[in-house]
């Protein structure tokens, strides 16, 4: 695996930069652009840029790293909030984004989404794979301590967390470490000691263990922005 950790004063347009320049070398490259999102407010700024950068978004093949399990027109929705600030203001096929089912039967959504991906491409594997980290190290829905760590004979699984009481969709290792490239998008403000524990390689932090092995992991971190 080959790393890169980055600070910027400027998250917004560099995490633009780099997500333009992969997907042009994708689409150069295969034909298609296969990019997964993530949730939370870190991205926001960046999906609302990216909406008008022009792109040729019938190359693009969007899909979601994980899920609440809540309705799309939910707040807590993570496609609720792609939506807002991208593909109501890009020209994306429908066809194109693959929205995970929040409001479905959480086995029977992940299972539904695996069997899409690989309908799509087998094996599946993103060109780039957008991701954050929380507080407590997680990223995607892996949580620390939480079953869907251990998996490593499925795609996208539903996983109980505990401290919110409630079943999240959520990417697993064996997708994540396929990607050609991660980049983990970080406010890093207030969250240098778990940064530090995740870059030292001695850490059970979830987000320590995104590790591609035939590709590169890029850690974009915006003081705070």
């Amino acid at each position: 695996m080959n790393r890169e950790i980055i600070h910027t004063t400027s998250f917004v347009r560099d995490a633009v930069a780099r997500i333009v320049r992969e997907s042009q070398a994708a689409i150069a490259a295969r034909g298609i652009f296969r990019i997964a999102l993530s949730g939370g407010n870190t991205p926001r700024p960046v999906y609302e840029a990216l909406a008008q950068a022009g792109l040729p978004w019938d190359k693009w093949e969007i899909t979601f790293g994980d899920e609440r399990c809540v309705p799309p027109d939910s707040d807590q929705s993570n496609f609720k909030m792609a939506k807002g600030t991208l593909f109501d203001h890009a020209a994306i096929p429908a066809q194109n984004i693959l929205r995970m089912e929040g409001e479905s039967d959480p086995a029977a959504a992940a299972r539904k989404y695996e069997e899409e991906l690989l309908s799509r491409n087998n094996p599946y594997r993103h060109d780039l794979i957008l991701l954050g980290m929380g507080d407590d190290g997680h990223t995607a829905s892996l949580f620390p301590g939480t079953e869907a760590l251990q998996v490593t004979d499925r795609l996208v699984v539903a996983n109980y967390v505990p401290k919110f009481s409630t079943w999240r969709l959520t990417f697993t290792y064996p997708l994540l470490n396929a990607a050609r490239h991660v980049c983990f998008l970080v406010s890093s403000a207030g969250k240098e000691p778990v940064l530090d524990g995740v870059f030292s390689g001695r850490s059970d932090y979830p987000s320590a263990a995104v590790a591609p092995a035939d590709g590169r992991v890029t850690w974009l971190l915006g003081g705070g922005a």
